[in-house]
């Protein structure tokens, strides 16, 4: 017998609560799916597609619902003799127009005609795209995941207006951007706004009902029959809720528990498991989170955890950068401007690591955000190590470090 088998237990198809997996149905988003149709109508009707924006925290169905309605917009534009062309691109790596132009056009060609990432100029590179665009023909969509990352919006205002300007002939191209950032619409310019943004769909977060049913309808597929039982899918359910309603994270829960009762060889995932689970994601989110810091953020980071272990948190981010200045000084690192370092908490609370509050005092104190620590402290100090080492601790960094040790 070999060292690997088959589970028969706990596991029917695991796959199934990934990120990629692609369920038959969407459940908890019927008004936005709605929306979405609508907006995504005029292809069935032969007309230039219209241009919609999506955005929501991560992990409340912006991709899920746009794979299964794409994929029921294909079949249905295949029975109706719709010619339609799906595009999709994640813009995480890509921070300009230009990068984000070179990844579509690669995705359009054949594997033995990619162009290298640089050394192109612009104007060539658009032309290459509006040529690859029209040789395709008939409806085209493209889809830009995660489109806040780009950092200027030039082809953003050039795609949707590429056939009024002369650039397609033979195509009618329509853009779906996708956005975890609320506030992206608004560093966008008017011009853009007005384009990109024509059909805007809000995706709230979850509710732990929804989740419970999410949870459910996929744990049918990923586990043999009476393997979770109510109570489990219900914590994870509720873990999800209170951590912004994301079902990623009660769907990355639930796999892990699955997972630790594998380990443990049991034929049912208990709460025990649970809490197990989520522990051990923890750990894992937040040494990938710190780990993927530059130096500064590091800095920043630390001067944070300094703040919280002495009681100061929340505070404002003028506190945060005196505590920071004297974290760099320590290192022999330059310390970088408020603005600059304001850009490495919003990065620290978009991670989950950190949190923002914003706080309105009216016309005498007006409106600021105020910051403090979102994670276990014990465990930003084991991924902090290096830094702990260099920089040196304070009294308070030096009694938690004693409590955990």
């Amino acid at each position: 017998m070999g060292l690997f088998q088959p589970d028969t237990e706990i596991f029917r198809h695991r796959d199934a609560l990934r990120e990629d997996y692609q369920p038959e149905e969407i459940i908890g988003r019927d008004q936005e799916l709605q929306q979405y149709i609508s907006a995504l109508q005029p292809v069935i009707n032969g007309d230039q597609p219209a241009n919609v924006f999506l955005y929501g925290k991560a992990g409340v169905g912006k991709t899920a619902c746009t794979r299964y309605l794409l994929s029921e917009l294909k079949a249905d534009a295949t029975e109706y003799g719709v010619d339609l062309t799906t595009v999709r691109t994640n813009c995480e790596d890509l921070n300009t127009s230009y990068q984000v132009a070179i990844q579509l056009i690669n995705e359009l060609r054949p594997p033995d005609d990619q162009l290298k990432p640089t050394g192109y100029p612009r104007r060539q590179v658009n032309e290459w795209l509006w040529e690859e665009l029209d040789a395709i023909g008939g409806t085209v969509v493209i889809v830009l995941d995660e489109v806040d990352h780009i950092e200027d919006d030039s082809l953003l205002y050039q795609i949707p207006r590429a056939r009024a300007n002369g650039n397609l002939e033979e195509s009618k191209v329509g853009i779906v951007g996708i956005s975890n950032d609320f506030k992206f619409r608004e560093s966008l310019s008017s011009k853009v706004q007005s384009s990109l943004c024509e059909k805007e769909i809000q995706f709230p977060a979850y509710d732990a009902n929804e989740l419970r049913a999410i949870l459910r309808r996929r744990a049918e597929v990923a586990f043999y029959d009476d393997v979770v039982p109510t109570e489990v899918i219900a914590k994870c359910a509720a873990f999800g809720a209170k951590d912004a309603g994301d079902a990623r994270q009660s769907l990355d829960l639930l796999m892990e528990a699955g997972d630790v009762a594998v380990e443990r060889g049991v034929e049912r995932i208990t709460e025990a498991h649970v809490d197990e689970a989520r522990a051990s994601l923890e750990r894992s989110r937040i040494v990938d989170g710190v780990a993927g810091l530059t130096q500064q953020g590091h800095l920043v980071l630390y001067a944070l955890v300094m703040l919280h272990e002495e009681g100061e948190t929340p505070t404002r981010a003028r506190a945060i950068q005196d505590r920071y200045e004297i974290v760099c000084d320590r290192a022999a690192a330059d310390s970088l401007v408020p603005r600059r370092m304001r850009d490495h908490l919003n990065e620290l609370a978009m991670l989950g690591i950190a949190s923002r509050v914003e706080r309105n005092k009216g016309e005498v104190g007006g409106r600021y955000y105020e910051y403090s620590l979102d994670t276990n402290p014990d465990l930003l100090l084991e991924a902090l190590d290096e830094t702990v080492d260099v920089v040196g601790v304070t009294e308070a960094i030096e009694n938690r470090l004693d409590r955990s040790a």
